[in-house]
């Protein structure tokens, strides 16, 4: 992703700096002079590592910034690190992502960040073809672990549950081999990072039980009910005549 932004920047006039791993002392002092924003690219796991390294480099008005996808936490490891502006984000797409996709970003201003700095962020952002938009660390948790860490954790659940049975081969449907294709990087080279995500967010297990709960209501067949809260991601969608009945009642 800093990569990404990197080149992405480059292309449209904005002066970046780069640096990678491994970070030696005189090339983060380098990179960090002068520096409006020091936007950090790293996993949660070594964001508090990280800013050890950079901050005692950075001129004092310079603003902080991250692009994980989990903000309560991080937001609280910049402000205890850097006494100055500190402004959350979070892409919500990654290095893949094809230009005529929507590429929204989260912004989440610290409470040692004004309208300035925020602006600055968004700026950033909007420069190098995203779309910023404000909100909170607490909403953006909620957020995410029912929309990433819940799908995680329903693929992996469900691909658990089917492995080790051969006998289920012969009745592998198109519809199973979508869902299979579309886990495959998922579950097999991204888990320990989504597994790390889920964990980080103090809002994941309580997604998990609120989807336990639906799940019960399968299990007692009122799959109607199931059936039209979902069809509320299609509103132009028909919903077979038994079920328009029900909800009518």
């Amino acid at each position: 992703m800093g990569a990404m932004f990197r080149r992405r920047a480059r292309s449209v006039g904005v002066h970046v700096e780069g640096i990678d791993i491994p970070f030696d002392d005189d090339a983060v002092a380098a990179a960090c002079a002068g520096a409006d924003l020091l936007l950090l690219c790293v996993p949660v796991a070594v964001l508090a590592e990280t800013l050890q390294t950079f901050v005692p480099h950075l001129p004092p008005a310079a603003i902080v910034a991250d692009i994980t996808s989990v903000k309560e936490q991080p937001m609280t490891l910049m402000q205890r690190y850097w006494p100055g502006p500190v402004v959350g984000t979070h892409p919500l797409f990654g290095p893949g992502a094809h230009n005529d996709e929507p590429q929204p970003v989260a912004v989440v201003p610290g409470t040692t960040a004004d309208d300035a700095h925020v602006r600055l962020v968004a700026a950033f952002f909007e420069a190098i073809g995203c779309r910023p938009f404000l909100t909170t660390a607490a909403e953006h948790d909620k957020a995410v672990a029912r929309i990433q860490n819940l799908n995680f954790i329903t693929n992996l659940v469900y691909f658990a549950l089917l492995a080790d049975d051969d006998s289920l081969t012969p009745f592998l449907t198109p519809s199973f081999r979508r869902r299979h294709a579309a886990a495959r990087k998922m579950l097999t080279e991204d888990a320990p990072m989504f597994a790390g995500l889920f964990d980080a967010n103090p809002y994941s297990q309580e997604a998990v039980r609120q989807y336990s709960k639906l799940l019960n209501i399968a299990s007692a067949g009122d799959i109607d009910l199931l059936c039209n809260r979902a069809v509320h991601w299609w509103p132009d969608a028909s919903l077979p005549e038994h079920a328009r009945e029900e909800e009518g009642k």
